[in-house]
């Protein structure tokens, strides 16, 4: 069994600041992480593997050239090899341009019985690329997988619902997108942060290696563009104590809170 999984190295959100003049993140000096529910998808990968000696965990990311610290702390996790799409034909990539991007290399990776992605990146939220790379490659997808199971040549999978969960079948290839409760990730081990640094298992492949065209990637390819970016001012206005018996401070609240038609 060979399974991809969609790794994305993203800024921390925790120390994230926005340019206010510009408009744009403030990525320098802010420490990068694996994508939160990326690593979950890894981890499903991995306990396949734990369970299946013979499967191949392959990781795929797109990104800048530092990316690659993630890449080598999946592979300290457990990955077999890596490969990162990595050119300046595919800056300012939208989701679309992204996955178009993506599917084009897992395409000539070839060969794979599941593709497994996080449900969203925390620095974009939109949860759109999975769902892209499936219809980009014509493959039945599962999102919001909490459970998982592995039955032939098919998989079980519990999609989560606000209210509740649908179990679904499906005959792999298939794709899947991970979310937290789907596992707890585990920790990169001593050997396998000695084997990721001293071996280079990380390729990097460009637009060309790939088959894409410059105009199908990047900003030329991308419909949709970030108009603008910021932080919501603060709260200006302090706050009031209401004085009083208590009796009074509620009446009090409750005609304010209809006053300002709350409640």
């Amino acid at each position: 069994m060979k399974i991809i999984v969609c790794l994305k190295q993203v800024p921390d959100t925790n120390e994230v600041k926005i340019d206010p003049v510009k408009g744009t993140l403030i990525r320098e000096g802010v420490p990068s992480i694996i994508n939160p529910d990326d690593r979950n998808a890894l981890e499903e990968a991995l306990r396949i593997k734990d369970c299946c000696p013979d499967t191949k965990v392959v990781i795929l990311s797109m990104g800048p050239p530092q990316a690659d610290a993630a890449i080598k702390e999946a592979i300290a996790m457990g990955a077999d090899e890596a490969i990162l799409l990595s050119d300046r034909a595919f800056a300012g990539s939208d989701t679309w341009a992204t996955s178009t991007a993506i599917a084009a290399a897992i395409k000539k990776i070839g060969d794979y019985d599941i593709i497994f992605c996080g449900r969203q990146a925390i620095d974009g939220d939109t949860a759109q690329v999975g769902p892209q790379i499936a219809e980009h490659l014509g493959l039945p997808q599962i999102t919001y997988v909490e459970k998982l199971d592995i039955k032939e040549n098919k998989v079980v999978a519990r999609r989560s619902l606000e209210d509740g969960y649908f179990v679904i079948e499906s005959k792999m290839p298939v794709l899947l997108t991970a979310i937290k409760e789907l596992n707890v990730p585990r920790y990169p081990s001593i050997k396998g942060i000695y084997k990721a640094y001293r071996e280079n298992k990380v390729q990097v492949w460009g637009a060309k290696d790939v088959g894409v065209d410059k105009f199908e990637v990047g900003l030329e390819g991308s419909p949709t563009q970030v108009n603008k970016s910021f932080t919501p001012p603060g709260r200006t206005s302090a706050g009031e104590i209401l004085q009083g018996s208590t009796k009074d401070a509620v009446k009090e609240l409750i005609v304010r809170l209809k006053g300002k038609k709350i409640i």
